[in-house]
């Protein structure tokens, strides 16, 4: 695993055979690492170097990124048949004969 100069942290994928991409702005990385230092300070009493806080993080999204993002995607997928099914209830227009002319 890896990441690029764009944010972007490869995570290798378990189907396709090419890594899942999972996007973290330079500006969320960089809190993402700043709050792992600072728990790490509050919860151990010691300084975790910036290394280590990046290796840190950079494991934990190659373990938990690919079951979070698909867990994601399951609660959406959930989500959106929901919506789906109550479409028809939402929005349901009597039918009934034609209008006829003059009437």
């Amino acid at each position: 695993m890896s990441a690029n100069p764009e944010g972007m942290t490869n995570v290798p994928s378990h189907g396709a055979g090419s890594p899942m991409r999972i996007h973290l702005s330079d500006e969320r990385r960089e809190a993402i690492l700043r709050s792992l230092t600072d728990f790490y300070l509050d919860r151990f009493d010691e300084e975790l170097s910036a290394y280590r806080a990046k290796e840190l993080l950079d494991f934990f999204m190659k373990a938990l990124g690919p079951a979070v993002y698909n867990q994601a995607i399951q609660d959406t997928r959930g989500f959106m048949l929901e919506k789906l099914e109550d479409l028809d209830a939402e929005f349901y227009e009597e039918e009934g004969p034609p209008p006829r002319p003059g009437a």
